[in-house]
């Protein structure tokens, strides 16, 4: 497993290139995310995703931007922060500020890799989805790229598949979300 991302590097995170091979409102829209629902972007970083997902769920939607760095917070801080999102300094990888059944529409974007226990964390983001709600895993291929975590802390989409399996979430869609990227999209039953 890889370690976390560096705060240092948050420049990167909104770069053309990434916005053009991952254009985030677009993407959150093709994944599902509708007005008026509750979206739990867990490794928030500084709101790549959380701020298009704020514009899709409107006034009657929430978003809760749940980091474990409070640096990467206080950028997203910096981005200006709509009225309907919620931020969350978490105290570990495995215990959300959040209550049980909270999320119709949980994230995961790049950051099960960070984790050095996937099936625990994994656990806690089942946790805070509600029953029936979806959770979408958004995870590096594993290829040597010039971009991205290195190779040896990627992990496969198979084994995320089969991390989902490990805490009984069901498997609803999986593949390549773009050349670098693939999704794993789960229901919590």
């Amino acid at each position: 497993m890889g370690k976390k991302f560096d705060p240092k590097n948050a420049f990167r995170l909104h770069d053309e290139r990434r916005k053009k091979l991952l254009p985030p409102e677009e993407t959150l829209i093709s994944l599902g995310l509708r007005e008026g629902m509750n979206f739990i972007d867990v490794g928030c970083g500084s709101g790549y995703f959380t701020l298009p997902a704020s514009k899709i769920v409107g006034k009657n939607g929430k978003v809760y931007a749940i980091d474990v760095q409070q640096e990467m917070l206080e950028i997203l801080k910096q981005n200006g922060v709509p009225e309907n999102v919620v931020i969350l300094l978490a105290k570990s990888d495995y215990d959300f500020p959040i209550e049980d059944e909270t999320g119709d529409f949980t994230l995961c974007a790049f950051v099960l890799h960070e984790n050095k226990d996937p099936i625990r964390f994994l656990e806690e983001v089942k946790r805070i989805t509600k029953t029936g709600g979806k959770i979408v895993i958004l995870d590096w291929k594993k290829q040597v790229e010039e971009w991205g975590p290195p190779y040896e802390e990627r992990l496969s989409q198979e084994e995320v598949i089969k991390f989902c399996k490990d805490v009984k979430l069901s498997i609803h869609k999986y593949g390549e979300l773009n050349p670098s990227h693939y999704k794993v999209i789960c229901v919590k039953e």
